[in-house]
This record gives C-alpha cells, structure tokens and sequence, in this order.
C-alpha cells in the first residue's frame, strides 16, 4: 500500500506481503512443477511401455528418473503444502497474517529462480544430473556432467526457502494465536504443520551440508565422498539419508493434517482422539530421526547396526497406526457424506495404509536384501508420496477451494477427476509391487521381456492418471473464472463444521455441526 492505494498487476505479487496471495503463489508454482515433473515420469513411462530401447537414450532416462524426483519433491509437494500453510494458519489460529510477512515474500520469490536453474541443467554440456534423485557419491562428484555445479546451487536455494518458510511458520503459530486458543485447541493441521516446521528447520542445514561437501570435493581437491583421498562413499548416504528420512515426514505431515480437517466435517462429527494425533504426530517426527540408515541396509553395516535400525522403523507403524484408527473411528457411525474431499481422504487412509505396509517389509532388514533397488521400492514411496500427498493435496484443494475464491467448483467434474486419478494411480503403482519382487531394479530403461505386461499396465496407468491432472486444472481455473457464487460464506462453513473467523473459546476440535444446517444450503 502507497499514496496511491493498493499495488496494481505484477507489482501486487512481486512485493506482496499477504499471506493468501503469497499462499495462492505457492500454489499455482507447486502445480506448474507437478506438471513439469509428471511430464518428466510420461517420458520414463513411455520409454518402458515396451522391452528394448526406443524413445531415449540411456543417459537422457537417467536424467528424466533424476529430475522426475527432485522436481516433485522440492518443487511440487512442499511448496504446495508450504502454499496451504500460508493461506490457512493465520486464519485457523485468528492471526492478521504471518508472523514475517517480508521474509514470507522472500522465501516464495527465490523459487522460480532456483527451478529454473534446476531446468537449465538439461540444455548445458553434458546434459542435466544424472544421477538418481538421491544423488550418491561417487557418482555424483567423481562421474557427475559439469552441470552439477548448477543443481547444486539450485539445492542450496530451495533449502534457504524452506529453511525461511519453516521459520516464519513456528513464529506465527508461537506468537500470533488468538486469545483463548492454547496449543491442544489448535486445528491439527496446524499442529501438523508445526512439527513439520521444526522438521525442517532441524534437516534442511544437513542436505546444505551434503551438497557443499559434495562441491568441495569437485572442484576444491578434497575427498569426503573418495576412498583414494581417505573418505568414504558411504559417508555421503548416512548425511543424505540422516535429511532423507525426516523429509519424507516432511512431505507427509501436513496431508495427516488435511485428512484430519476433511474427515470429521464430511462425518459431521468432531475428530477422535485428538490429543492422540498430536501425540502421534510428534513421535512420528522423533522416531524419523532415528530410523536413517534403512534406506542402506546393503552398504555392509554391522548386524548390532541393522537390527536397531529395524526396530526403530517397525516402531514407527506404532503412532502411524494409531492416527489410521482415529480417522476410521471418526468414520464410524458418523452421517457421511462422499463429497469429492470426503473421497480424496478415503483414498488416503486406505491407500496410504498400503504404502505403510509395504514400508514395514522393507523395514526388515533380510528382506530388505531381497528389495532394495527394485521396483518394490518405487511401488512402496509412490503409494506414500502420491496417494499420501498428493490425493491429500487434492483433498485440501476441492476442500478449501469454496473458500479462497466465494464460489463453488463442479461436483461432478471432480468426482470424475477422483475415479480416474483412483484408477490409474492404482494401475501404475501396484504392478509395480510384482516386477519388484520378481527382481525387475529401478531406474533402468530396458527389462527382461517377463516384465513386459505389468510394465504395459503400469505406463497405461500412468497416462491416465497424467490425464486426469489437466481435469483438475480445468476445474479449478472455470471455479475461479465462472464458478457459481457461494452467497453466504457462513453457510458453506457451518455446512462444513468449520468457523474459521472468529476462534472461539470451546475447544476447536468439540465443534459439532448445529442440525439447522440443511445439507440444501451447503452447496449455495
């Protein structure tokens, strides 16, 4: 705000310090990356739709399996969950805005800069990393293209991002809650979202580590990652995963956080076991500490090594199992309904569940030796990561959609956008269990022909859950542009079991929906 009103056009974004606009950039970022890396998995899906060589090259699959990775995980899901905290948690806990609204500004704006340059890398010399998106050494430092150098800079500038994010999000949910809302009446995502704030900012600084020791040894001569100079390849994996497995929860969290506010709306009945999701919560962010090393059970540890790391991530199913029971008790006898969010949480409990069990065989470490690399373990992290957060992104979106904009989007069209998406998640990912444990490894771009009919299947799918993104794209641009008017706001929230305005006093989580409230009146 100037002398001369409001600030108009790009300026309004460039300088913005509203947490809903900086929120609604996240967003629409997020979703660009989502589209740049799915088109990077359309391109690994197509090259294995059949057995032998025949779209790309070896080398440039490598760099689609990289970049695939990277961009979804740093480019699509955080910042889309980082875009839901901005909007949401000032309103959920009856603050102005956030906490740091310059910094807030800042953290969105160093984003696009860093992807692009992540981008670039694919038209340098050399092409782009090629080395998986976990990055190991030695591949990464010893025999990495020269554009390496670039994806690391690019890493150190998301980090800062998220590093500034987490913060601003523990200083407004510390400092700014309303009057009357102590910690155990807060929203559960914004809980959700506070532990993951501390999460962040606690993992963040490891992968800068990580990757600055990885550029010292490029191109300042000294040997971390190189057993001829001393160091120790292995050594790279205990930094990487000791960032890796609470990023993972990272990612996760805030979806836990969304399918808690879903749930007990569509079951027209407060959340079970409130101060067990919270409680469950912050053991699932300590436990992720502790449990690193299961993403290396084959580097030769000792076997005192592998059983505490075996323990350690069985325990994890513990608090993750206690949180699928509260959603499913929230359920019970509640007067559902199945609106398109309602069935986006479904989704995830169910098919998140899976991804749990799949991730409890991996945790036993002799079986481990049979798994590890194959495809069992991409069908393990895609049920965790898609199906976890991003049908929990998805929910949140339809969910809170009618309230970022005043209008409401098409029903139906997003009921369709759930059953093809359902479907063809499902047809890409669970053959992939098979020609895992039939010993098919990852990121390869050719396989025995045994393979072939599962790999047909799973590039079907992937297609068609590809497809159905540009629905919801379709259905949320014509929300925004011709939706129809929600008149009362009030209505729509009391319908939902939500009154974000003013933070009342009675425990957040004991709200019940007042029976006046006609199903009729929700939709307007």
């Amino acid at each position: 705000m100037g002398a001369h009103g409001p600030a108009k056009g790009l300026s309004r974004w460039l300088f913005t310090t509203n947490h809903k606009d900086i929120g609604s950039m996240y967003l629409w970022f997020s979703f660009a990356m989502f589209l740049l890396g799915g088109s990077f998995a359309m391109i690994i899906r197509a090259e294995l739709f059949q057995p032998g060589l025949q779209i790309v090259e070896p080398e440039f699959f490598n760099q689609m399996t990289t970049m695939h990775g990277l961009v979804m995980v740093f480019g699509a899901i955080m910042p889309a969950f980082v875009g839901l905290a901005n909007w949401m948690i000032p309103l959920m806990i009856g603050a102005p805005d956030m906490a740091l609204p310059r910094m807030n500004n800042w953290s969105f704006w160093i984003l696009p800069p860093a992807f692009a340059l992540l981008a670039s890398t694919l038209f340098m010399e050399g092409g782009g990393p090629n080395f998986g998106w976990t990055f190991y050494a030695p591949l990464s430092t010893t025999y990495a293209p020269p554009s390496v150098t670039y994806f690391i800079f690019g890493v150190h500038i998301m980090g800062l991002s998220s590093i500034m994010g987490a913060i601003n999000i523990i200083a407004t949910i510390v400092n700014m809650r309303a009057p009357g809302m102590t910690y155990m009446k807060m929203p559960l995502f914004v809980w959700t979202w506070l532990i993951t704030a501390f999460l962040l900012v606690a993992v963040m600084p490891v992968l800068a580590g990580a990757v600055t020791m990885m550029l010292m040894d490029i191109h300042f001569g000294t040997s971390f990652f190189s057993a001829a100079g001393g160091g120790d390849p292995v050594l790279f994996q205990h930094v990487f995963w000791f960032f890796g497995h609470p990023e993972v929860y990272i990612i996760i969290l805030p979806g836990f956080g969304v399918v808690s506010q879903i749930i007990p709306t569509f079951s027209r009945k407060p959340l079970f076991g409130y101060d067990s999701m919270v409680y469950a919560t912050a053991s699932i962010a300590f436990l992720s500490f502790i449990v690193w090393a299961h993403h290396m059970y084959t580097v030769g540890m000792p076997i005192a090594g592998e059983l505490f790391f075996m323990y350690a991530t069985m325990l994890i199913a513990v608090p993750t199992a206690a949180k699928v029971f509260n959603w499913i008790t929230t359920m019970f006898k509640g007067s559902l309904t199945f609106e398109t969010p309602m069935l986006f949480s479904i989704a995830f409990v169910f098919l998140f569940t899976v991804g749990g069990f799949s991730g409890l065989m991996l945790a036993i470490a002799p079986a481990d030796f049979q798994y590890h690399d194959t495809y069992f373990v991409v069908a393990h992290f895609h049920y965790t990561m898609v199906a976890g957060a991003i049908f929990s992104m998805s929910a949140a979106v339809y969910y809170w959609l009618p309230k970022w904009t005043g209008k409401m989007y098409n029903e139906t069209m997003g009921k369709t956008h759930f059953w093809v998406s359902f479907v063809g998640f499902n047809l890409t990912f669970f053959p992939q269990h098979f020609v895992g444990l039939a010993g098919m490894p990852r990121r390869i771009p050719d396989y025995n022909l045994m393979f072939a009919d599962f790999n047909m299947m799973s590039s079907i799918g992937a297609f068609i859950y590809g497809a159905s993104q540009l629905l919801f794209l379709f259905n949320v641009v014509r929300t925004i542009t011709h939706g129809e008017k929600i008149d009362d706001p009030k209505v729509w929230d009391g319908a939902h079991g939500l009154e974000w305005t003013v933070p009342t006093p009675a425990p957040y989580h004991t709200f019940t929906t007042p029976p006046e409230v006609k199903e009729s009146e929700a939709h307007g």
